[in-house]
This record gives C-alpha cells, structure tokens and sequence, in this order.
C-alpha cells in the first residue's frame, strides 16, 4: 500500500472513530436532562460540522494527483489536528 494511501486510510479510520463518538454523544444526550441535553445537543451540531470538514478534505485528498496530495499534505494534516483536538474536548466534557 501507498504511503498516501496509508494515510488516506488512517483518515478515514478516524472519521469513523468520531462517528462513534458523535453516537455515543446522542446516547448521553438522550438520558440527560434537559438543559444539559441542549448543551449535548450543541455540541453534536458543531462536532458534525467539524466531521463533515474532515470528509470534505478526505474527498479533496483522495481526489488529488500525487504531487498535489504531497503539497496538501502539510494543509491538510493541520486541519486534521484542529478538528481532533475539537473533538477530544467535546468528548472529554460531557465524560
């Protein structure tokens, strides 16, 4: 396998990870009261919105030439910080 492709893979393992995080989220939210349920509530809508950000820059990646996947790469491994460091603390907060 390719190391872009390894990589490619690796994203996408993670998006799966967040996707089970987002569900375990919805879980929480549904035995919650209710003004802690708007909070979990919240927070779901932004980590969706950061997961379909990941999806769209996994698309653009699996999309590009080779030579321009290895210039985005630098971009893209900074967005994939930003969006996992946003998901720890999401999860982190409602432990």
């Amino acid at each position: 396998m390719s190391e872009r492709n390894e990589y490619l893979e690796k994203i996408k393992a993670k998006i799966d990870e967040w996707n089970a995080d987002i569900e375990k989220l919805q879980a929480k939210a549904r035995q919650a009261e209710a003004e802690a349920r708007i909070r979990y509530r919240d927070q779901i809508e932004e980590l969706r919105r950061q997961r379909n950000r990941a999806e769209e820059n996994l698309k653009e990646a699996r999309g590009a030439s080779e030579e321009a996947f290895r210039e985005m790469r630098t971009r893209l491994e900074g967005a994939w910080d930003d969006i996992s460091k946003a998901f720890r603390k999401a999860v982190d907060r409602f432990k």
